[in-house]
């Protein structure tokens, strides 16, 4: 069974930097693209990041460029988003992502839960 656990510390000051950790398992993570896709409050869903299944190749929204990286660690099936200079407007439950291949033109075929992200004063 294919499971994708977010965590993440949940309130965070404006400017400040968090960290989200994604525990990936029941699949063959070194070969699955993964990404990360948030939802602000009254909206869409959003492509954050993503990142291909060696780790080699990454993509960034572009309100996000220059602020968050991603990263992922095979051998410990996990999956990263280092995000800094966070702004009111990154609030939002971030979601864990798998694709359902190595890179883009896969679609995603597994979500995690969530965690929340709110950052406020």
């Amino acid at each position: 069974e294919v499971q994708l656990v977010e965590s993440g510390v949940g309130l965070v000051q404006p400017g400040g930097p968090l960290r989200l950790f994604c525990a990936a398992s029941g699949f063959r993570f070194s070969v699955y693209g993964m990404g990360w896709v948030r939802q602000a409050p009254g909206k869409g869903l959003e492509w954050v990041s993503a990142i291909r299944c060696h780790g080699g190749n990454t993509y960034y929204a572009e309100s996000m460029k220059g602020r968050f990286t991603i990263s992922r660690d095979n051998a410990k099936n996990a999956l990263y988003l280092q995000m800094n200079s966070l702004k009111p407007e990154d609030t939002a439950v971030y979601y864990c992502a798998k694709r359902d291949g190595a890179w883009y033109g896969y679609a995603i075929n597994y979500w995690g839960e969530g965690t929340l992200v709110t950052v406020s004063s």
